[in-house]
Order: C-alpha cells, then sequence, then structure tokens
C-alpha cells in the first residue's frame, strides 16, 4: 500500500496528508526567495571577491601555463608537470565560496572547473580497444632496488614482448640477464639501460644524449610484422630546490639530443620507452613529444601517474610511438623501485 507524507498541524497538534502541489508551492516558494537575495541583497556578491579573484587565476593558469616563463627556476615546466593537480584547486574554492555565502565566488569556480574538464576531461574515460599485435614494457628498476630478482619476475609476468629497463647498475645486470634469460632470447644492456625482447635485435648502439656517459639506446627489433625501431632513454633527474627552483637543465639539452636521434630514425615505425623525467604537458621535452604519440593519451585509462611509486603523482615514464597505432595503455603493480612499470599494447599493422 502505498504511504502518505504527512505535515505536522501546529494548532491541533495532529498530523494530516500533505495536499498535492504543497511542496512544489514552497520549492517556488524558497527559489522565489533565494532570487530575491541575490537581486537585492548585494553582499552575496560583495562578499569573497577574493575567492573569484583566485579562481580566475586558477583558469588563468591552466588556460596560458605555456606562457609562464622558464627564465625564472623553470616554473613554466614545473607547473606543466604538476598540471593536472591545479584541479584540486576547484573542489577548495568551491568549498570557501559556499562557506562565504559568495555568489561571486560560486560564479566564478565555474570556469576553472570548465577549463579543467576542457583540458584533461578527455582522460578520465578508458580508451583502450581490444587487439593489437606487440606489448611493450618500461620500468626505472631502481638503482637503490632491493629485490632486483623479484622485480623482473613481475615485470616479466605482464607479458610484454619488449621490455626495456632503465637505472641498471653493473652489479644488477647479471640478475636482470638470469631472471629474465627464460622469458627473453634476445637482449642487449648498454650503459644503464637495457632492451629485452622475444624477437631478435639488430643494428643496437648507444645513443648520445649529451651526459658524458650512456643512458640511451637504441635496436631494431623484427616482429613478425616487419621492424620496428625501439628507443630506450633515462633522461636526468630534475631537482625543486629553494634557491634554484626547477633545476632541469641538464634533462632538456638530453631531451633535444634525444629528440634528433629520433628525427634521424629511419624505419617508419618507431617506439620510445623510458624515464623521461617529464610529462607530456612539459614544453622542455618537445623535441621528443612533438614526434611521438603518447600510449596512455591515445588508448589509456585515466593519467596513468608512475612516480613515485607509493603515491604516483606524475607520468614521468612513457611509451611513445609513430607509425603504429596505440591500441591500450596502463600501469603495472608496484616493485621495489620508487617508479610504477608502465606497458602499453600496440597494433604493427596499421599505420597511425
Amino acid at each position: 500500500m502505498a504511504q502518505q507524507a504527512y505535515v505536522t498541524d501546529t494548532d491541533n497538534g495532529g498530523s494530516e496528508p500533505e495536499r498535492p502541489g504543497s511542496a512544489l508551492r514552497r520549492l517556488r516558494g524558497r527559489t522565489a526567495r533565494l532570487l530575491d537575495v541575490l537581486r537585492n541583497d548585494r553582499r552575496v556578491w560583495r562578499r569573497g571577491l577574493v575567492l573569484a579573484a583566485l579562481a580566475l587565476l586558477l583558469a588563468l593558469v591552466m588556460v596560458a601555463h605555456a606562457q609562464i616563463p622558464n627564465s625564472i627556476g623553470n616554473l613554466g615546466s614545473l607547473t606543466e608537470t604538476f598540471l593536472p593537480w591545479l584541479g584540486i584547486g576547484i573542489p577548495v574554492l568551491l568549498g570557501l565560496g559556499a562557506l562565504r555565502r559568495s555568489a561571486s565566488a560560486l560564479l566564478a569556480v565555474l570556469v576553472p572547473l570548465v577549463v579543467w574538464l576542457n583540458v584533461f576531461g578527455g582522460l578520465l574515460t578508458d580508451k583502450a580497444t581490444t587487439g593489437g599485435d606487440l606489448t611493450l614494457a618500461t620500468h626505472n628498476v631502481n638503482a637503490d632496488n632491493a629485490d632486483p630478482e623479484g622485480t623482473a619476475r613481475a615485470v616479466a609476468a605482464a607479458g610484454a614482448d619488449v621490455l626495456a629497463l632503465e637505472e641498471l647498475t653493473a652489479s644488477a645486470v647479471p640478475v636482470y640477464e638470469r631472471a629474465l634469460a627464460s622469458t627473453y632470447e634476445y637482449h642487449s644492456v648498454q650503459g644503464t639501460v637495457g632492451l629485452w625482447s622475444k624477437y631478435p635485435l639488430s643494428g643496437v648502439r648507444s645513443v648520445d644524449i649529451k651526459l658524458g656517459w650512456t643512458r640511451a639506446m637504441r635496436a631494431t627489433v623484427t616482429t613478425p610484422d616487419g621492424p620496428l625501431a625501439v628507443y630506450v632513454a633515462h633522461l636526468p633527474s630534475v631537482r625543486v630546490k629553494l634557491e634554484a627552483g626547477f633545476t632541469a637543465r641538464q634533462r632538456d639539452h638530453s631531451a633535444d639530443a634525444l629528440g634528433e636521434a629520433i628525427a634521424d630514425e629511419r624505419l617508419p615505425r618507431t617506439a620510445l620507452l623510458g624515464d623521461l623525467n617529464g610529462t607530456m604537458n612539459d614544453r622542455a621535452l618537445n623535441a621528443v613529444t612533438s614526434q611521438l604519440r603518447s600510449t596512455q593519451g591515445a588508448a589509456g585509462s585515466g593519467f596513468g601517474f608512475s612516480w613515485p611509486a607509493s603515491f604516483p603523482m606524475a607520468r614521468i615514464d612513457q611509451i611513445m610511438v609513430k607509425g603504429v597505432e596505440p591500441v591500450s595503455s596502463w600501469t603495472l603493480p608496484e616493485t621495489g623501485s620508487d617508479h610504477l612499470p608502465v606497458a602499453a599494447r600496440v597494433d604493427l599493422a596499421t599505420d597511425s
């Protein structure tokens, strides 16, 4: 039996069924009173003007981040590295605006909300599809990794056909070679980076990224669907220092050198695997990012943050491709490293 809504009759102490339409009339009345307040009470517009200004400034930073100069502590690159996290300011400003009962602040917060959704909303959808004929993976294993054998087993279990490892130490290389030997028939280590493959490798060489020691390499992987040029790179680390800001000059020079090497690549199908110590938004990596597609952006779900492993805040470990079609992209479970491994499935038969 349907239940009836009751309202209290304060005159006789009893209750009686609510009359049809009374709830709607009350809602209309409250709406009218609210609109009347917004029209006539100037205080709701005058309150929270500072919050409104902050909301508009937040939107401006997200829209015009490319105009923030790098001449002062690489502030532009630092902002771009953590650009998605600026969205945290939106619910904060929204809550403060509600506490202040400020119509101006609440209305202004809509601006950064729209901007954030326009810039990053597409990353929130799952773009992965089925298919593909080659799985790629990369992992900065961390030079201080206390369990290299366990790390090797973990990444091998992901089923990658081609695996890149960065930050290899001379003492750990034999451990990784033994642990991965049963899964990967072919491999090469150049300096502190290495490539393991289920398919033959040729044209293996180090790549000079202007460091004075080897942290990048190139090889041709002969897959059943044809050759694929694979680059493995570990760009220099960046630091945030009070006296110097975001110190990334060496990383930026190495990125330019890596971009030149990729531009000179003759094979039409190319993949870059590695720790770039920068995100796709960072302008300093334009020499690389302008030539290749991010598999996470094209076929991933979410931001795919990879560092630090305990609480990922940025995707600095990248799988990028040219001449092939990304099918899916994902992060792998935490290992003994401070980075998460990342993987991607690509279709070599389809030219992007």
